[in-house]
């Protein structure tokens, strides 16, 4: 009894007769290994690609923040501050009579700050910043370290302070930790620990 789709096979022929030879395998394996490029790649830029698009429907073009104005009352003194921080100093320029900018930049970042005298006009101390970091204790360390005076880890909300909990967060949920100081006009820098960023953002 033969069921109904089977065929006798024939003396002498074997069924690995119908299996695909080397160079057709070969052939498969290459165009196997194309799929798997294009995969890889899409998935790769996928979100590049679709901010792309997202930006193009919108009729939009990226933005990236560059500087940040910070208002100081001692030029030389913010100077001296920033350089004990630890952050790269990318100029100090005096093109004008009364004019005089000074920029740093933090470890790692995109963003610089900038000071001098002529720029602003808003109140020394009046600025605050944000700071993001992958350790907040290896941070909080470095800042004490180089002798700043930073505050003690707090986990929670930043804001209101009552709010705040002593201490990194147990799990160390990514934007749940902080630390903070400041520079010697006042201006307050927020440290955050940021181990995963949210969907979206780079």
């Amino acid at each position: 009894m033969r069921l109904r789709n089977s065929r006798p096979t024939r003396p002498g022929s074997s069924r690995l007769a119908s299996q695909p030879s080397k160079k057709g395998l070969d052939k498969a394996l290459t165009g196997a290994a194309r799929v798997v490029k294009r995969v890889v790649e899409t998935t790769t830029d996928e979100i590049t690609s679709e901010h792309q698009e997202a930006l193009k429907e919108a009729d939009m073009v990226d933005m990236h923040l560059e500087i940040d104005i910070i208002p100081v009352s001692d030029v030389d003194r913010s100077k001296q501050f920033y350089q004990r921080l630890g952050w790269r100093l990318d100029a100090d320029d005096a093109p004008l009579p009364g004019l005089r900018i000074v920029q740093f930049t933090p470890p790692g970042s995109a963003a610089s700050i900038t000071f001098g005298q002529g720029l602003t006009a808003s109140a020394p101390g009046s600025a605050e910043g944000g700071l993001t970091v992958s350790d907040i204790v290896a941070a909080h360390d470095e800042l004490t370290g180089r002798g700043i005076d930073a505050s003690d880890i707090w986990h929670g909300p930043p804001f209101p302070v009552e709010a705040r909990q002593p201490g990194p967060d147990p799990e160390h949920t990514s934007y749940g930790s902080f630390c903070s100081f400041n520079d010697p006009d006042g201006n307050t820098w927020l440290v955050q620990e940021v181990t995963t960023r949210l969907p979206g953002r780079v």
